[in-house]
């Protein structure tokens, strides 16, 4: 079987991804990382690179002020998002040392009227985010017009503080800003200063971070640089956030040179003791044995398989990522004002990864189908459910349940990277030669999965024209979503607002999306009109929509999701 235009593409993208190694010396290869990254002439950010607190790579990117044109330059001010977290766990931290709190203490001994519902929440589930507690940007109440309003920590608590827990304490890990406003309020308690002079007192000060600061939008601060978002084809400033609410989990800002000051800081024991920072750079364990990837105020992960801590930031107009890896002292730091510049996760983990002379670098292969239809399955591990692995002519795809589907490409024998990341997939077999399990392995927690049942094979089928046209149209999924059927370049495809995915005829009036794993199954009636459609999850019914008119003036967008801060 030819090798199909998406595994093609797949393996020009992982060609042009994974570049060999340079030296630490070699900026070139740092260039070729880093400069795709940032438009030109437009917003940009500055990137550090350093060794045991000396900087081997630098650079600056675009404009601080698109309206001025001011360029960028090392000393200009970000905003850091949840990078703030870390600086908020060490807080933390610091005042465990001094014997004003212990990690097992619980919430309400701090704030008595917090309605935990029975549960003990610590202050270790908060900084880990195992408390349960729901994010509170997420809640009804964090509306458009109250993201401009300036608010104090009691009043941001009680945004949320009603909500309920999404799980018991210590049973699971779900990121929640939630439990760092909560933090930074007994920051306050304890201390009996603001979030912000606290941390500019006991480390911004100390540490001599002169261009660190708590972000109050109504001061000069010096080097602060504008924040801005692209719609369409034009820059726009970023939507205006009152900066009181990110609070203790989103409201820092700072420079590349004084993140480098605080890691150097941290690295040599100086602002908390090492047992301390060691616990921060843990990795918290679930009640059911489970880790969890996050520790206090860092995610907990790897690079190349060194040790790294890390933690990025969203947050209105800029975008941060910033990797950390003790046993080398290589620090990475990324800092834009450009909030539609991308996932910043990627190329810091291999700016990282050439710092330490061990570049993420894959070769890949062309794999027959019958040699693909091997790894065909479902696959389970004993925290996270089901994985599949489905071969779509010619190429393996990798979802789970209702998630998208994302290529694997072949590297060497049962090795695969899934595109667009550097996760790796290293399958296992038995002794008779059968694929019996596969470990996955990225710059987060590694895990084992073993393979639980076979896949079904959907093959694609020929339909014709006629067929394909009547089961163009539009269909109305309750309560008010319209979902459209759409022939181009005779191919059907399912659209809902914008965003559209390719529809592959398996069976009689039956469908699988390629790149998402859904399936339709078309109703037709005793004259043979389409009347209906039903979407499924693998083999279970999700929803069924009607055959409807509907306005050309409705315009669904689906897949909106209210800005948050992370």
């Amino acid at each position: 079987m030819k090798t199909s235009l998406r595994l093609l593409l797949c393996l020009i993208f992982i060609s042009l991804s994974y570049s060999p190694g340079f030296t630490q010396g070699n900026h070139a290869e740092y260039d070729s990382v880093i400069e795709p990254i940032f438009p030109k002439d437009g917003p940009g950010g500055t990137v550090l690179v350093a060794k045991a607190g000396r900087v081997i790579y630098q650079r600056d990117f675009g404009f601080a002020n698109l309206e001025h044109q001011v360029p960028m330059s090392q000393d200009h001010v970000f905003r850091l998002g949840s990078v703030t977290k870390q600086f908020t766990a060490v807080c933390i931290l610091k005042l465990a040392e001094e014997g004003k709190l212990s990690l097992e203490d619980e919430l309400t001994k701090f704030i008595p009227d917090y309605p935990a519902q029975g549960k003990k929440i610590t202050i270790a589930n908060l900084l880990s985010h195992t408390s349960g507690i729901k994010n509170y940007t997420g809640v009804p109440a964090f509306s458009e017009a109250l993201k401009r309003k300036d608010l104090r920590p009691e009043e941001i608590i009680a945004l949320f503080k009603g909500e309920g827990l999404d799980f018991d304490p210590g049973s699971d890990q779900r990121y929640s800003n939630s439990n760092y406003i909560l933090l930074g309020y007994i920051i306050e308690k304890l201390s009996g200063k603001s979030y912000g002079d606290y941390v500019q007192e006991h480390i911004f000060k100390p540490l001599d971070m002169t261009h660190s600061c708590y972000d109050m939008g109504t001061e000069v601060i010096t080097g602060r640089v504008s924040g801005y978002r692209k719609r369409g084809d034009r820059y726009e400033n970023a939507e205006f956030l009152s900066m009181t609410l990110p609070y203790a989990a989103g409201s820092l800002m700072s420079t590349t040179g004084d993140l480098l000051k605080w890691y150097q800081w941290l690295s040599a024991g100086k602002i908390i003791s090492a047992a301390s920072l060691e616990k921060a750079f843990s990795s918290w364990i679930l009640a059911n044995g489970k880790d969890s990837g996050y520790g206090f105020g860092w995610w907990i992960g790897n690079i190349q398989g060194n040790r790294a801590v890390m933690h990025n930031g969203v947050i209105n107009g800029f975008f941060t990522d910033v990797i950390y890896l003790p046993a080398q002292q290589i620090l990475v730091c990324v800092l834009s004002n450009y909030e539609n510049v991308g996932d910043l996760d990627i190329p810091a983990a291999k700016l990282a990864a050439i710092a330490i002379n061990t570049p993420y670098h894959y070769e890949p292969v062309a794999l027959k189908s019958a040699v693909l239809q091997e790894y065909h399955g479902v696959y389970q591990n004993a925290f996270d459910g089901e994985r599949y692995i489905s071969n779509q002519r010619g190429v393996l795809m990798y979802y789970y349940r209702g998630g998208g589907k994302t290529c694997l490409i072949p590297t060497g024998k049962d090795v695969f990277v899934l595109e667009n990341s550097l996760n790796k997939l290293s399958f296992q077999r038995d002794q008779a030669g059968k694929i019996a399990g596969y470990k996955l392995e990225g710059t987060g927690v590694a895990s084992n999965w073993l393979r639980s049942r076979d896949n079904e094979v959907l093959e694609k089928i020929q339909v014709s024209d006629q067929l394909m046209q009547s089961y163009a149209g539009k269909y109305l999924f309750e309560p008010n979503m319209v979902f459209e059927v759409v022939i181009e370049n005779g191919k059907l495809y399912g659209r809902v607002g914008k965003d559209q995915k390719e529809l592959v005829p398996y069976g009689k009036h039956r469908f699988y999306a390629w790149d998402l794993d859904a399936r339709l199954i078309f109703q037709l009636d005793h004259t043979g009109k389409v009347t209906g459609v039903t979407k499924m999850e693998i083999s279970e019914i999700v929803s069924t929509s009607f055959r409807a008119k509907v306005s050309s003036q409705f315009s669904p967008n689906a897949f909106w999701i209210p800005w948050t801060w992370r």
